[in-house]
């Protein structure tokens, strides 16, 4: 773990990671549930988050296995994702301070996107799901939110928002997040692997991301 350092003034802006950050689970995994794959998807997902695979390509695979389920297993996602406890409050917390808050994700923009706009969260950047005649194809759709991407993320919002890079905060719990943790003014391992805790400036082991707020 780097050495913990306080922030020189209020955050400007938190990034934060999605599955078992924001939310409290992994949705890729939800989805292969209904593709019948849920374990295997589930072992790739616990090998890519701990550092053991490259994550584009495990990210391939495992939406490989979800060719030919409806569309509308999104919708079904969706309604089964749940906040982590204190989501809403650092969320209000940042913005009443004039902060920018952004979900970085490897998941899916068309499950996460909702609950973000809801708690007032305009910087959602996450991977596609390309659909054809009301299926999912396995494949993605866009650029990948890869690790390097979430790190280049972090970079343009400071630059877009006009931040002190100091006064950045990056939040995450994998090993794709450890780019995007060590570019940040203070980087938060979240209930992480021990990949991003070595990584990080603080780690947090108690599921409450109000806990965060200590080091704000």
């Amino acid at each position: 773990m780097r050495d913990s350092r306080a922030l020189p003034g209020p955050v400007q802006l938190l990034v934060m990671d999605v599955d078992s950050t924001f939310i409290n689970e992994e949705v890729i995994d939800l989805i292969a549930d209904h593709a019948g794959v849920g374990d295997r998807v589930a072992d790739i997902t616990e090998r890519a988050m701990a550092g053991e695979l490259d994550f584009a390509a495990s990210l391939a695979e495992r939406v490989a296995l979800l060719k030919g389920l409806p569309e509308s297993v999104i919708d079904e996602v969706r309604e089964r994702i749940t906040l982590t406890e204190g989501a809403p409050e650092l969320v209000a917390s940042v913005h009443d301070a004039g902060g920018v808050v952004a979900l970085v994700s490897g998941g899916f923009t068309s499950i996460i996107g909702p609950r973000a706009e809801a708690l007032g969260i305009t910087e959602v950047h996450a991977n596609g799901l390309e659909v054809d005649q009301g299926r999912l194809t396995g494949r993605t759709a866009g650029p990948v939110v890869d690790p390097s991407a979430k790190a280049s993320i972090l970079a343009e919002l400071t630059s877009r928002y006009d931040c002190d890079p100091e006064r950045t905060v990056a939040i995450g719990d994998g090993a794709n997040d450890i780019a995007m943790i060590t570019r940040a003014g203070l980087g938060v391992a979240f209930c992480a692997k021990p990949a991003l805790v070595a990584a990080a400036d603080v780690a947090i082991d108690r599921r409450d991301l109000r806990e965060v707020l200590r080091f704000l």
